[in-house]
């Protein structure tokens, strides 16, 4: 009797080692299209590649585990680097979710995560309210998701972005006291506590709330939020942890101040300057704009009217401003930030970016440069012996039309994380689960 099966019964069987032959790889790095490849993936890895035509990768694979894919395209993973699993389907506007409790959230999270490993997300970056028991569920193969980076709950002052009492609500709330998908933390002392509070229970990274923001009620857009010595206390946490922060920020003021204390990325930035563009470019620090939250949002009148007011004043300016940040050079990553009804809308951030930028900015926003803010570059992000099986079949190729990622009920045909096969419509390769 295998005891592990019986106490964990929901354990996945081990992968086959499966040959993907007669493939287009797409290789991120240098824009370049590598014909007539042949990939071995064996576990959780590829473990070969070969271009030469060699039958050596075949050797002792059972024939129905060879898959010939010619005419299509492999491409690394994609790894969404701004959303909320926490904030689920279910009510039409954001008034609604006021009154949504935690066990309704957990129990229709499943859902968002199957939806979002189906559109060819194989990593997602969680930037408040995702759980650890709901990471360790999908690592574990309790349920299928992508592989999960939290941040556990942001850190937001009091009357922050992160606290979604209403101007009326009398209802005191400090301490570490949960609003949302954040926590409310004023002063040095409680941002050392709950920083670490958060690691503690698993978060993989910490986000701070440091500028005014669309959802939040009694705040604007121009409020910086935070002190330094509240930010240095979080920053000091989270590198002491090896870990680093990320701070949900549009204007210049804030940006400044959040990446003048150390902080190493900047969520949405829509309204930076040429001058903030420069210094993020020059100390290394991440960018995720999340310009396909502010679409829908005004589409679906998901927000009430101060809301409202605020998205239209951040969606006019965020394309404008993501084009400056790569043309100065700044590491722009791929977010969507999209709540409650939206995340259906997840994969149409590729067609509003292809605008403003190549489908080879655009696919490295979503592979190699999101692999780099996760702290895993050397294992995501591209299809290299070694890094982790994370692979899509596709049907056509990104790099001459990056919106054939929003298609991909029409354009992905497999989607493999980790080596297993979790969505197919390729003959030959079934799936896993």
């Amino acid at each position: 009797m295998d005891l592990t099966r019986v106490i964990k019964p929901w354990k996945l069987q081990p992968q086959k080692t499966r040959v993907l032959v007669n493939a287009t790889i797409i290789d991120p790095v240098k824009g370049e299209l590598i014909p007539n490849a042949s990939v071995k993936i064996s576990g959780s890895q590829i473990v070969g590649i070969s271009t030469d035509g060699s039958s050596a990768l075949r050797e002792d694979v059972p024939e129905e585990n060879i898959v010939d894919l010619e005419g299509k395209y492999l491409c690394p993973g994609l790894i969404d680097c701004h959303v909320h699993i926490a904030v689920v389907p279910g009510e039409a506007d954001l008034r609604a979710y006021k009154d949504m409790t935690e066990r309704i959230s957990l129990l229709r999270q499943p859902h968002v995560l199957k939806t979002m490993l189906s559109r060819g997300f194989t990593s997602i970056r969680d930037c408040g309210g995702a759980s650890g028991a709901m990471k360790e569920a999908v690592e574990e193969g309790v349920l299928p998701g992508p592989r999960m980076f939290i941040a556990g709950f942001a850190l937001s002052q009091t009357g922050g972005h992160g606290d979604m009492r209403g101007p009326h609500d009398e209802q005191l709330c400090c301490g570490g006291s949960v609003s949302g998908i954040s926590r409310i933390v004023d002063g040095p002392a409680e941002c050392y506590r709950y920083a670490r509070d958060e690691l503690r229970k698993g978060a993989d990274f910490i986000k701070i709330m440091g500028g005014g923001g669309v959802a939040s009620p009694t705040d604007r857009i121009e409020h910086v939020q935070f002190s330094d010595e509240e930010i240095k206390a979080i920053v000091t946490v989270a590198k002491n942890a090896g870990t680093y922060v990320t701070s949900h920020s549009y204007t210049p003021q804030a940006i400044q101040q959040a990446i003048n204390l150390g902080v190493r990325g900047i969520e949405h930035g829509n309204l930076i300057d040429l001058e903030t563009a420069k210094l993020m470019a020059e100390k290394g620090v991440f960018l995720t704009p999340t310009l396909i939250a502010h679409v829908m949002s005004k589409q679906m009148n998901f927000l009430p009217a101060e809301g409202a007011a605020k998205n239209d004043e951040v969606l006019e300016k965020g394309l404008r401003a993501m084009k400056m940040a790569v043309d100065c050079g700044v590491t722009v990553c791929f977010g969507s930030d999209l709540l409650g009804p939206m995340h259906f809308a997840q994969s149409k951030e590729f067609s509003v970016r292809s605008k403003v930028l190549t489908p080879l900015q655009i696919l490295q926003s979503a592979t190699i440069n999101a692999a780099r803010l996760v702290m895993q570059e050397d294992r995501l992000g591209q299809i290299r012996e070694g890094f982790a099986a994370d692979v899509l079949v596709l049907s056509r190729n990104p790099l001459e039309d990056i919106t054939v990622l929003d298609r991909a009920d029409e354009t992905i045909l497999s989607v493999i994380k980790d080596g297993r096969v979790f969505e197919s419509r390729v003959d030959g390769l079934e799936r896993d689960i």
